[in-house]
């Protein structure tokens, strides 16, 4: 088990990018949580998962838990960064067919920037 660390990096469009390293597992789920909780993402929130190095159902929870709360606040959200083993994750359980996905947390904060602008 490794640490869960978070770095977080705002956009002067609102924008915010979470970046999240370690694992994502029953320990340490709720510290993603508690994060999200405390920041405003009214531009949009990516969640890069580069630094990821494991993931249970705990942790999907988390995440799915935010993607939901940007939904009911009409934002978007994004995913990036997922290693294959992740991705493989998602695909089974669905995740990749509600969230959209990106490699890097630059083409996600894009694809965020331009949804927004055609939504206006």
């Amino acid at each position: 088990m490794s640490d869960l660390t978070f770095t977080v990096e705002a956009s002067p469009s609102g924008q915010c990018v979470l970046d999240v390293t370690g694992d994502l597992d029953l320990h340490t789920a709720h510290r993603l949580q508690h994060t999200l909780d405390g920041l405003a993402f009214a531009g949009g929130l990516v969640i890069d998962l580069s630094g990821v190095t494991y993931c249970d159902s705990t942790g999907l929870t988390a995440l799915v838990g935010a993607y939901r709360r940007t939904q009911a606040e009409h934002t978007g959200f994004a995913l990036c960064g997922t290693s294959q083993e992740l991705t493989r994750i998602f695909q089974i359980v669905g995740i990749d067919q509600i969230v959209a996905m990106y490699d890097t947390a630059d083409q996600a904060s894009q694809a965020l920037r331009d949804a927004a602008g055609r939504a206006r």
